[in-house]
């Protein structure tokens, strides 16, 4: 209740602040934020990418060292636009608070949008008075798609001459056209779709740096380590986060891994370098209009960079090509969000900490290319815009029961001074969860044990404390749901416990380096009986909740079959799981290693499963020499409702091999 109370008078506070002396001339203001862009992946932050405008207005301006994000395209854009968590605002719908947009023009400014919107409705629809882009949550760069839109209609996106991040800087500038002639102060906002996947560079942006990253990951993030060291950018020594288990060496890839992986970080740092290109357009046209000096600009990114490896077409061809398309690639994300842990819906620092920069040389009061090291987050961006256009926050809006904004304003550090946050920051986003109090933080990846880090002492997360601090942990914790229950107004579901035991940190999107890289065709469609490749059991009723298996089961055939497991190594096998189960009698596994032999004929072993409603963790082994084929999976034998989660097939080391459901 004390931090719905702190939020409620920091809301009051804003609200009543006044409006600039009637001499000064309220900013305009120019919020990009990028999509899947790493910590490392810009020049000022430690990058070899050319990314000169974004370096000048850094080294003129200021930097953020943490500045956080929410670890997720869509939630990002709501926190971002609104000043709230995204479950707090009403999700993509937002019905529950107001834009930046809306507040700006109720306070007289002209608002325009382009670029990627990826929530419910339109920009027109939530106070923008000009939008060009695309509704959807990614696109072809070349083609677009059937979400297009300009100022509330169908866009037909040209045959030839077409590029999205090209075309979101065209109508910016058509914008301000429109907004120089109304005399107002504007809001532009630019959401670039870009770096996100599908990784589509400009012919000579991607000529540019072929050839480049032949050196290989560890060679490119060793030389964004020195860089990042000499620039201060964290403010003290620290020691690097490891390469992971999940990655390989470089010097241990095939040649055609090599090849491939060059080529798809020179697709990467291509579209990087066009982004700072197109907004070299932008800066150019401001300094023309004599509207640079008193335009506030922030740059920022909706979370890390995304190691998800999910499809390609066209892997031998030029990535430049519209119907070619590559995805991304887990061991150049871990490079590009050095120095630290994790990727994007990962709530530990790789997930969350990206680029922030100011600049805005009227108003900003820090030495040039001064650095913050005071974490600051996207819910911070509407308050720090009204507060400098003396813009009233509502306490009510037609059709929306509004929150209380969680954000504070950044005023204080754009002139140098200590920020003052009244509550903690809070990290949430699917299984994935985090808090960050003071120098403490804790962090779950995918609902493993909560882990505990002074981020004074230990940035890059590699010191878990929660052993010799439980009391600290404890007490996160209980901050943690208690802001996800009263602050964010979160499901039930989304507040489950976390595992008691830890297990391995995979993910079975990331690349899998065991075999050579293969072209992998768009997603079939999959049937609504989800997830593909389980079936349930003829009586047994079979339901999805978040990460969770839910089976409702009669007393006969309880249970799920695993039919195809294709392209398995050969075991033994561990078989992990968490069960809370309200049924009754024994569990029992089946499985086969040869496609003559039918469920239930094969191995057979039983275990016992505690049907008393808490959650409960499980390893099996299962003793075989040869790869499985199928596998069956009764969590029960008598009526009634079993939930499952973090079903995963290891190797007998604890390698990954599946988990179900798939995510």
């Amino acid at each position: 209740m004390k931090y719905v109370l702190a939020i409620v008078g920091l809301m009051v506070t804003l609200a009543a602040q006044t409006a600039p002396a009637a001499d000064a001339p309220r900013p305009n203001f120019l919020v990009v934020l990028v999509d899947d862009l790493g910590f490392s992946d810009l020049g000022c932050y430690g990058s070899e990418i050319d990314t000169p405008t974004l370096d000048k207005l850094a080294a003129e301006g200021l930097r953020f060292s943490q500045f956080y994000n929410t670890a997720k395209c869509h939630s990002s854009r709501v926190s971002l636009l609104t000043g709230e968590y995204c479950i707090q605002a009403g999700d993509v719908k937002l019905t529950r608070a107001v834009t930046s947009a809306e507040v700006l023009r109720q306070a007289g400014y002209f608002t325009a949008m382009t670029g990627k919107w990826h929530l419910t409705g339109q920009p027109t629809d939530f106070g923008f008075d000009r939008y060009f882009g695309h509704l959807s949550g990614s696109t072809n760069y070349y083609k677009g798609d059937k979400t297009f839109r300009l100022n509330g209609e169908v866009f037909d996106v040209p045959q030839k001459g077409f590029y999205t991040t090209v075309a979101n800087v065209d109508y910016a500038l058509d914008f301000l056209k429109d907004a120089r002639k109304t005399k107002k102060p504007w809001y532009l906002y630019i959401a670039f779709n870009a770096p996100h996947a599908p990784l589509q560079p400009i012919e000579a942006d991607y000529k540019k740096y072929l050839g480049r990253y032949d050196v290989g990951w560890d060679v490119i993030r060793d030389a964004r380590l020195r860089k990042q060291a000499e620039l201060g950018l964290l403010g003290k020594s620290y020691k690097p986060s490891p390469r992971p288990d999940h990655i390989p060496a470089w010097d241990t890839l095939s040649e055609k891994w090599k090849n491939w992986e060059s080529r798809r970080m020179a697709a990467y740092a291509g579209m990087i370098d066009r982004i700072d290109q197109e907004l070299g357009r932008l800066v150019g046209n401001l300094e023309q209009a004599g509207d640079f000096d008193n335009t506030l600009i922030l740059f920022v990114s909706d979370n890390g960079a995304c190691p998800y490896d999910r499809r390609h077409i066209g892997m031998d061809k030029p990535p430049y090509l519209p119907d070619t398309t590559w995805s991304d690639s887990t061991g150049w994300a871990w490079v590009r969000n050095s120095p630290f842990r994790f990727y994007k819906q990962n709530q530990y620092e790789g997930g969350i900490s990206t680029p922030g920069i100011v600049h805005w040389p009227a108003g900003l009061k820090t030495k040039p290319g001064a650095i913050c090291h005071e974490p600051a987050h996207l819910i911070d961006v509407l308050p720090t815009l009204a507060e400098l256009a003396g813009a009233e926050l509502p306490s009510e809006w037609p059709e929306r029961q509004l929150e209380p904004i969680s954000g504070i304003s950044l005023v204080s550090a754009l002139d140098g001074k200590p920020l003052d946050r009244p509550q903690p920051i809070h990290f949430l986003f699917s299984s994935d969860r985090g808090l960050r109090d003071g120098d403490w933080k804790i962090a779950s990846f995918r609902s493993h044990p909560w882990q505990l880090f002074n981020m004074a002492e230990d940035r890059t997360e590699i010191h878990d404390l929660a052993g010799d601090h439980p009391d600290v942990r404890d007490r996160l914790v209980k901050v943690w749901h208690d802001m996800a229950e009263n602050v964010l107004h979160t499901p039930q579901g989304a507040r489950r416990p976390v595992a008691e035991q830890p297990s391995p940190m995979l993910h079975p999107e990331w690349t899998d380096f065991s075999t050579d890289p293969v072209e992998i065709p768009p997603r079939m469609k999959r049937r609504k009986t989800y997830p593909a490749g389980i079936r349930a059991r003829k009586d047994t009723k079979l339901a999805i909740d978040g990460g969770q298996l839910v089976l409702t089961c009669t007393g006969t055939d309880s249970g799920l079959a695993f039919d195809n497991l294709t392209d398995l190594p050969p075991g033994p096998y561990k078989l992990q799981f968490r069960i809370q189960s309200q049924a009754s009698g024994s569990g029992e596994i089946y499985f086969t290693t040869d496609t003559q032999t039918k469920l239930p004929d094969g191995e057979h072993q039983e275990f016992k499963v505690a049907h008393d409603g808490q959650w409960h963790e499980y390893t099996l082994q299962l003793e075989t020499a040869k790869p499985i084929c199928a596998l069956r999976f009764d969590p029960c034998s008598g009526p009634g409702t079993v939930r499952v989660e973090s079903l995963q097939l290891l190797t007998a080391e604890g390698k990954l091999i599946r988990q179900w459901p798939a995510r």
